[in-house]
């Protein structure tokens, strides 16, 4: 109910812009700690990407969920018959299909099908690296073209297929980005064996590497465009790029920190040691840093020199554009519903 105060004469206020400034400043810091020690953490055999819902009031491409692709289960028909054919797992409840049928619904199925794929392929991978038998061995065997093991051949598979249509350029870049995943991982692989852990000035950098660069020039053959290597190379587009990685690897950080059983990298886990906050105020620093890093991938795409280049160059571009700007909404809503880190 509004409260109404009757005043019989007219008094004029003198505000202390300091002063209010201050009290603003204190006010906002004690709400942001009350609002911190209420996060949600999982509960016992739930998913800890429920910390992660603070954002959809916070970032508004996140408020609302990503509209579902309209042949999701036909895409999910399509992963799971090329994992059967390839020796890998399409396990329904970890549901790849319904990521890439959120960050890929305004396009055909096809091109969410591909991407689907080569998402199961890349999990795949990270549970090898993270548990398997080979490790960092099975980048050698991708590089040299074998196909003894199921991710060998999946891979394979995948490069037949997405390569045919792209330029030397964007092949070069696919390998770049595969050499320096390995490299991050080889890294990690150090850190684990001398028992450090990276600073949290240098943890974003290599986490953009161990999350897999080449994931994000994937969405170019997926929709059959080719982004201008001019275009590419410059600044804008990188830090679109660069600021969908750390959100997509941030955001994953926090929901998959229970299932890593203390490995220090996550980002979490980094501040919890490194700053000395417990596991709600770290949790509540990640999501800062995620909501800025949202923030710089609007105003990087903003930035596109989109007047610079031929009508369909352009319209290729934005495309490419809008499945970045649209991950971080469809890889939370995947977070939520995906049975992987409950």
């Amino acid at each position: 109910m509004a409260l109404r105060t009757a005043v019989k004469t007219p008094v004029k206020t003198t505000v202390n812009t300091t002063t209010s400034t201050t009290v603003f400043a204190t006010v906002r810091t004690a709400l942001r700690s009350a609002l911190t020690s209420m996060l949600p953490l999982p509960r016992r055999g739930g998913s800890a990407a429920v910390a992660l819902l603070p954002l959809t009031e916070r970032v508004p491409a996140m408020a609302a969920p990503c509209r579902m692709h309209p042949a999701v289960y036909a895409i999910e028909a399509a992963v799971i018959d090329w994992a059967r054919r390839t020796g890998l797992r399409a396990d329904p409840g970890v549901g790849f299909h319904r990521m890439a049928g959120r960050a890929f619904a305004e396009f055909d199925a096809a091109a969410a099908a591909l991407f689907a794929q080569w998402l199961t392929w890349l999990f795949h991978l990270d549970d090898e690296l993270d548990e398997g038998s080979c490790r960092l061995d099975i980048f050698d065997g991708m590089l040299r073209g074998a196909a003894g093991h199921p991710l060998e051949a999946a891979f394979a598979d995948l490069w037949r297929v997405t390569s045919a249509r792209m330029s030397d350029r964007w092949r070069s870049r696919f390998a770049v980005g595969l050499q320096r995943q390995h490299d991050a991982c080889r890294t990690e692989a150090d850190n684990r064996a001398a028992g450090r852990m990276p600073t949290l000035e240098e943890y974003p950098e290599l986490r953009r590497g161990t999350v897999g660069p080449y994931l994000y020039d994937l969405v170019e053959p997926c929709l059959r465009v080719e982004v201008p290597g001019w275009v590419h190379d410059g600044e804008p587009w990188r830090r679109l790029v660069d600021a969908c990685s750390d959100v997509t690897a941030w955001c994953n950080d926090v929901a998959s920190r229970p299932k890593e059983r203390g490995d220090v990298h996550n980002f979490v886990v980094l501040a919890m040691r490194q700053l000395g906050l417990g596991e709600r105020e770290a949790t509540a620093w990640v999501l800062d840093r995620i909501a800025d890093r949202c923030q710089d991938m609007q105003e990087a795409a903003r930035r596109l020199p989109l007047a610079d280049l031929a009508p369909k160059a352009a319209r290729d571009v934005s495309k490419v554009a809008c499945a970045y700007l649209a991950a971080p909404r469809a890889h939370l809503d995947w977070l939520l519903e995906s049975q992987r880190y409950a």
